[in-house]
């Protein structure tokens, strides 16, 4: 009976046991009270897994990204990629923007020992610099995640240069660790129900509506980008109107990847579209697999937005200066996220860390995330999926504009 059971919760979709947690844990909040404390554990276990793997996620991730990279790629890869960066940054800024117009508090377990918030800019990169040249062992221990980030950026260059067994050694070593925190991913509808039970039984319904809030400002940020920015970096680069490349990518591309909740699974959906827009199969076979790794504006966003929630909701006071810097640190954490579903959410404890906020506040913050990841990450996935294909397609139709070959026409997929 247990193996059918189990079999059955592996083979159902992620996505509804965690709305089925998420209403449990509501319900045990409010009709069995007495046995919150009990279910509470569930939620303090699944946060205690994800601090636990999460640094060691960010360093293997990062350390191979670095390592594996193609310094031989062509010339038509270059506007594609600086296209990808733009992009993740400036949606970045949209979220900075919403943040500062919509502050969202959240329910948070803190007590003044772990609060330690810097007094402004010249304190947080003073900060920053010390974290960077942490032993990194220690580093590791004590999720010191500037350190992690550093010391990965440093190993992975130092390993570029290095032999095929060993780079193809770190990529096993980096799937291995991918796959664990799938596994902690699996236990999440429990660690929600425990979360949520403890959230509510502890400041009643009204703790919903922090999540509530939080989560219509990720949204609102996704439809700005998705509406607004993308088609206005594209109209920059072609001139035309960009809509109708907008609106193919996200019905033919985006649609598909809302479900899937994966940017690698959506990888055969974009090369096809690709393909029946007549692009350029030597470039978009190289953009579409890269962009599903480091085009991730969905979770520059989820980064930003649930850091400066937590920032808010400690009385951290965030100048410009600073929100600039968490643009560039979630920008560079976007492009290292995983691609396992919710994989964005494990890089904003790098994010709170530039605000002097510790990892077990930041692993609560995480765990909000999973919270409202029902909606947040399909809709973070399919923009990210999107723009894969919209950028790819903006930087070969910028190039043909300029040689007077671009037609309204080649904005529209060809059937198959």
């Amino acid at each position: 009976m247990f193996h059918r059971i189990g079999k059955k919760y592996r083979e159902t979709a992620l996505i509804k046991l965690i709305a089925l947690g998420l209403v449990l844990g509501i319900i045990i909040a409010i009709a069995a009270p007495a046995a919150v404390p009990a279910v509470a554990v569930l939620g303090d276990l699944f946060v205690r897994a994800l601090k636990g793997i999460a640094p060691v996620l960010v360093f293997v991730l990062v350390m191979n990204a670095l390592a594996q990279k193609n310094s031989d790629a062509s010339a038509s890869m270059k506007p594609i990629v600086r296209l990808y960066i733009v992009a993740t940054f400036c949606a970045s800024l949209v979220a900075v923007a919403y943040s500062f117009a919509f502050p969202t508090t959240l329910h948070l377990q803190v007590t003044d020992a772990q609060l330690a918030p810097p007094s402004g800019i010249i304190e947080v990169l003073h900060n920053l610099i010390l974290s960077v040249v942490d032993n990194p062992i220690h580093a590791l221990a004590t999720a010191n995640y500037i350190g992690i980030l550093g010391w990965a950026c440093l190993a992975g260059i130092a390993l570029h240069s290095a032999g095929d067994s060993t780079k193809a050694m770190l990529n096993d070593f980096a799937k291995t660790v991918t796959k664990i925190v799938q596994w902690v991913i699996r236990f999440a509808p429990f660690g929600i129900m425990g979360l949520v039970a403890n959230a509510i039984g502890t400041s009643g319904l009204g703790a919903l509506v922090g999540y509530i809030q939080i989560l219509g400002v990720l949204l609102a940020a996704f439809f700005s980008v998705a509406l607004i920015m993308n088609p206005l970096i594209v109209y920059l680069h072609i001139h035309r109107n960009p809509y109708p490349l907008v609106w193919t990518t996200l019905k033919e591309s985006g649609l598909y990847a809302f479900f899937t909740r994966s940017s690698a699974a959506n990888i055969p959906v974009n090369l096809s579209l690709c393909e029946r827009l007549g692009l350029n199969e030597d470039t978009y076979s190289i953009s579409i697999p890269l962009g599903a790794t480091i085009n991730m504006s969905g979770a520059a966003i989820t980064i930003a937005v649930l850091s400066l929630a937590a920032a808010h909701t400690l009385g951290i006071s965030v100048d410009l200066p600073t929100a600039l810097l968490l643009c560039i640190v979630s920008t560079i954490g976007a492009c290292g996220a995983s691609g396992v579903a919710g994989g964005s959410l494990l890089l904003i404890p790098v994010a709170c860390a530039s605000f002097g906020i510790g990892n077990d506040i930041a692993m609560q913050v995480v765990g909000v995330g999973f919270i409202i990841g029902v909606i947040q990450d399909a809709c973070e996935t399919a923009l990210n999926s999107s723009t894969d294909v919209l950028f790819t397609a903006t930087a070969e139709f910028a190039q043909r504009a300029k040689d007077g070959t671009l037609h309204d026409e080649d904005m529209v997929p060809h059937s198959n």
